[in-house]
């Protein structure tokens, strides 16, 4: 049976995952409707990601004998300044997302549900990629500067992160 506060804690990291979900798809609504159609194809896949990593936890805590919440979810951003914001954007959402992850497997060592501990293992290691990511991509935008044709290429090279386990 599941702790009453690690399913708490489950519950929060779900909400979590689904705002996540949710912000990726308004900057890919953004960087598609501002001629950015490979970044927009990248970022609808990682809204599709993050949701899964949603529903992931959802039938976990279910299986678990606790119950998932659907979260409500707040309106995000609509306009972005450029793709240095949104991906700086992601960076910082990324490394609150490790840290709420990080007070889970914590409260699963306080309470000994080492069940839920090794469960968690997998979102440690995704998180260890989502920051390398973001990292990555905003040290190919800092190469770029402001050049409109190298912003041009990036855009077109950066659907060959989507879908790379490594990108």
């Amino acid at each position: 049976m599941l702790h009453e506060q690690i399913a708490l804690a489950l519950n929060k990291q779900i909400t979590l995952e689904a705002q996540s979900s949710h912000t990726y798809l308004a900057m890919a609504v953004w960087a598609e409707t501002s001629g950015y159609d490979g970044t927009a194809a990248f970022l609808y896949e990682h809204a599709e990601e993050e949701r899964m990593h949603m529903l992931k936890l959802m039938r976990f805590v279910n299986e678990r004998g606790g119950v998932a919440i659907v979260p409500p979810l707040t309106a995000p951003a609509v306009g972005y300044p450029g793709l240095d914001a949104i991906f700086q954007s992601i960076l910082e959402h990324e490394t609150t997302v490790t840290a709420s992850i990080n007070s889970v497997v914590d409260e699963c060592l306080t309470l000994k549900d080492y069940t839920t501990h090794n469960f968690m293992q997998w979102y440690v290691a995704e998180q260890i990629e989502e920051e390398a990511m973001a990292r990555k991509i905003l040290d190919k935008l800092a190469l770029v500067g402001g050049d409109r044709g190298a912003l041009y290429l990036f855009d077109r090279d950066i659907l060959s992160l989507a879908g790379s386990p490594n990108a």
